[in-house]
């Protein structure tokens, strides 16, 4: 079989097997790089570093990075949960069924200990599954990562099914659209939320999730003193807030930011603590069909790599394992409200200045020339394994269910 990517309103709905691993081994390369480059010591070496390490939503984006960074810079032994559609040996799997193999293929072959489990990550089962993994180990988690994004979450208790909206809160949100793959920009409009939309956007994107799971991880006595726990989060500038900081979406995350808090407070008792760390805007599945939020990210790309301060997954989860987690002094570096900000590179004031000049000048005839368009495009394309350097997508794949 010969490969090719299917897009299907803008969204790519297969994946290519051998793309996907190269890509996850590009990353591994990558931090391998920096820990040479950095000097790092892992915690066999003596060096101030995780040893065990759990990550809810582990095969792509941010918690790909994060599991990533910490097993082949910092050495840990890791845990992943995620939910993957398999392959099978004629149709293809989700990626980050193959980022996963990828990961514990090169874990195995640097003789780190790691399991991954293709399990619902809200479930009380998932839980104890990871409880019951970890204590075989005859190890404690000292960081939990929570990088979760799912439409639906099913509540333990009641059984009931919650779906996850990105939707504005108000007014409708009307804004440019930009197609990254035909360079089309049409006009689009964001909905305001109905009904209980708002409640069901925090009951799955909020922090109810995090923090049952790290009430459960201390009930099991697997959290190591001193045991660190970080969730993702994303602000981005003023003109993004109605279908974000101040939409569904948003909503949540404050949420997630409150529930930080009361972590916090739990992991405090055993000289812990817990984080939400503010990130970078970042291509994803859902970027092409929001109003303003592909155009903005090409126009961010390209001002941001001509200042040579851009970067992609896992250029950031390095720099937060490097520069706020696991400083020479032991400090985290966090704002007023006690937030990671590894969004200060977007944020920065010039940078955001020549971004919005930028986006005033942007039409279908010039965009090519004068954005990154090219950039997010490649972007959206190798999160499912496509435009990835090394690989070859004219070799036939003989199996759908495998990466080699």
């Amino acid at each position: 079989m010969i490969i090719k990517p299917m897009i299907r309103s803008n969204i790519c709905i297969n994946a290519h097997p051998v793309g996907c691993a190269k890509d996850t081994e590009h990353q591994i390369e990558y931090v391998k790089s920096q820990k040479a480059k950095r000097g790092v010591k892992t915690a066999k070496e003596g060096g101030y570093a995780p040893k065990t390490v759990l990550v809810l939503g582990c095969s792509t984006g941010y918690g790909l990075a994060s599991r990533i960074s910490a097993a082949f810079e910092y050495g840990a032994d890791t845990i992943g949960v995620s939910f993957e559609k398999e392959p099978t040996e004629t149709k293809s799997g989700t990626p980050g069924w193959y980022n996963n193999t990828a990961f514990d293929r090169a874990a195995k072959k640097d003789g780190l200990k790691s399991s991954t489990f293709n399990m619902d990550a809200f479930s009380d089962e998932c839980r104890q599954t990871v409880i019951d993994e970890v204590k075989k180990w005859n190890a404690k988690f000292d960081l939990v990562v929570y990088s979760l994004a799912s439409p639906v979450r099913v509540d333990p208790d009641t059984k009931v099914m919650y779906r996850s909206v990105i939707k504005t809160i108000g007014e409708p949100c009307t804004g440019p659209a930009l197609d990254m793959m035909t360079g089309k920009i049409s006009e689009m409009t964001a909905e305001p939320a109905v009904g209980d939309d708002v409640t069901n956007t925090v009951k799955v994107m909020g922090g109810e999730d995090w923090e049952r799971w790290i009430t459960q991880l201390k009930n099991a006595g697997v959290l190591a003193e001193g045991c660190r726990s970080v969730a993702y989060s994303y602000i981005g500038p003023t003109f993004t807030h109605a279908i974000y900081r101040d939409g569904t979406i948003g909503k949540a995350k404050k949420d997630l930011e409150e529930r930080a808090h009361a972590i916090n407070s739990v992991l405090a008792k055993n000289g812990g603590a817990a984080y939400v760390s503010v990130n970078k805007a970042l291509v994803t599945r859902s970027s092409a069909v929001i109003p303003v939020i592909a155009l903005y990210m090409s126009c961010l790309f390209k001002i941001m790599k001509e200042k040579g301060t851009h970067e992609g997954c896992i250029e950031q989860m390095e720099r937060l394992f490097a520069e706020r987690l696991y400083t020479a002094d032991k400090k985290v570096a966090v704002d007023e409200e006690g937030r990671i900000r590894m969004d200060d590179l977007e944020l920065d004031s010039q940078i955001q200045a020549q971004v919005n000049e930028l986006m005033e000048k942007v039409s279908e005839e010039n965009v090519n020339e004068i954005t990154d368009i090219a950039g997010i495009r490649h972007d959206f394309l190798a999160t499912n394994g496509f435009d990835v350097e090394g690989v070859d997508y004219e070799k036939d794949i003989a199996r759908m269910d495998k990466i080699d």
